[in-house]
């Protein structure tokens, strides 16, 4: 199986740390050529003098002006574009809908769906140009599944598997694939954070939500970054090149997500 991606011009959103970083190390070790983005400078240069050779660029998707120019820097450094990866995310407020503020709410969907957006638009002539190419975007569990008291991720993730389906019908004609991946937990810092502001929201332990998450999936596991990446490099290799229009679940088959 030929999961080479040598020469493949790549740009990766929020790449400095967690997933992003991942994917970023394992297409850049597979021969890709990488253009990515963070809201974080100080992880941004750090990534970057890790991975030579990529280009970086500081910016926050849900800002239109942020993406005009993180575009523009990306095809200076890439010379056009063949894989556009949506991988910037936020996990949004934790509570009872009638605790979540309007701020909150717009925010996670700022980043989450309308960051998608505004990547997609301006990636889209860089990829009809290239001949065609690839769109991924990260979903979640959450958007296959209701998610009680995290009601603004969920909303932004349905939506991000709505925006995919679509795209991948509009721009099929063109050899443009476009998939988004729902990953179930995922192990690392930000799901640390998510797990305990859960269980404050929920007057439990960390430990006792731990321990119930996990049961959520039928093979009684987390997920890790590496896990997801793989399926990023899939996707971006001869390998993948009739996928189109889904939705990949990389989770140990999650049952639920109430807890």
């Amino acid at each position: 199986m030929e999961l080479n991606c040598t020469g493949l011009r790549v740009l990766i959103t929020a790449a400095a740390s967690g997933i992003g970083r991942v994917i970023a190390e394992t297409l850049q070790q597979n021969g890709a050529r990488l253009h990515i983005c963070d809201v974080n400078a100080e992880a941004l240069a750090a990534c970057q003098a890790a991975l030579p050779g990529v280009g970086a660029t500081v910016a926050n998707v849900a800002d239109p002006a942020h993406v005009d120019r993180l575009f523009e820097e990306a095809e200076t450094t890439l010379g056009g574009l063949d894989a556009l990866i949506n991988n910037a995310g936020i996990a949004g407020p934790t509570g009872p809908v009638e605790s979540i503020t309007p701020t909150a709410w717009n925010e996670t969907l700022a980043v989450n769906i309308s960051g998608q957006f505004y990547c997609v638009r301006r990636a889209v002539p860089l990829l009809k140009q290239a001949g065609g190419g690839l769109i991924v975007n990260l979903s979640s569990a959450a958007g296959l599944f209701g998610f009680p008291n995290r009601t603004p991720y969920a909303a932004s993730k349905w939506a991000v598997i709505g925006f995919t389906k679509s795209l991948a019908m509009e721009l099929g004609p063109h050899n443009i694939r476009v998939n988004a991946i729902c990953p179930g937990i995922v192990e690392g810092d930000r799901q640390d954070r998510v797990i305990a502001a859960k269980a404050q929201a929920e007057a439990r332990t960390v430990d006792e939500v731990r321990s119930q998450i996990v049961r959520q999936n039928s093979m009684r596991t987390f997920v890790t970054q590496q896990d997801i990446a793989n399926m990023v490099l899939y996707l971006c290799s001869p390998a993948g090149r009739v996928i189109s229009g889904q939705s990949l679940s990389i989770d140990g088959h999650t049952e639920t997500l109430r807890t």
